[in-house]
């Protein structure tokens, strides 16, 4: 049995109420919105915005996100070498979080996202069931890449204690921040529903 799809049998889903409605409507009879049965330029403006999220991914790992002045000494720490001084003071479990969040989570998430945009064009063994599923996933837990920088501002704002401790943003926090909002644009700009038409060509 060949596969099917609404696009196929002459229907849409809006954006905004996810109404099933005909094809041939301009505007959703639900909630207004305009219908479209694909995002426009899905794989091209993923692929931007990915590989913009790469070039800031690594100012956002080699710059110090973290700048403490300590009378009158100044230290700066990166992600990574600020999970190593949280590792060293006894911190373990801390400096798990920041890494997962601020080092795997982000890879893993660029990683994927090219993955499927590959699939997409080439086609892939894993079902389209699975890879959806796996975008989904992708989708709702990339926010929690912004874990460090809210750290850094928190302890910013928190801790300034005149000339003994203060705690300042350096000039990564800007770049991962980027990574993790571009990321995030990423996955809304890629359609998921790709994978499904890719299917069903196959099939036909």
């Amino acid at each position: 049995m060949s596969a099917s799809t609404a696009r196929a049998l002459d229907l849409v889903s809006c954006h905004s109420c996810m109404k099933l409605t005909e094809q041939d409507l301009q505007v959703c009879p639900r909630c207004g919105s305009d219908l479209h049965p694909r995002k426009a330029d899905s794989l091209n403006r993923t692929m931007a915005l990915l590989i913009t999220s790469c070039l800031l991914y690594i100012p956002a790992n080699l710059l110090p996100i973290m700048v403490t002045e300590q009378f009158g000494r100044t230290s700066e720490n990166t992600i990574i070498s600020g999970v190593l001084v949280l590792i060293k003071n006894g911190s373990i479990p801390i400096a798990a979080i920041i890494f997962f969040a601020s080092v795997v989570i982000p890879l893993g998430k660029l990683a994927i996202l090219f993955y499927l945009c590959w699939t997409v064009k080439f086609g892939s063994k894993i079902s389209s069931r699975q890879r959806t599923l796996t975008y989904r996933v992708t989708e709702t837990v990339g926010k929690w890449s912004m874990i460090d920088v809210f750290v850094v501002a928190i302890l910013a704002a928190l801790v300034h204690l005149g000339g003994i401790l203060s705690v300042h943003p350096g000039e990564a926090g800007l770049a991962f921040a980027g990574v993790v909002v571009l990321t995030m644009l990423a996955a809304k700009s890629f359609d998921p529903r790709l994978i499904w038409d890719r299917d069903v060509l196959t099939n036909e």
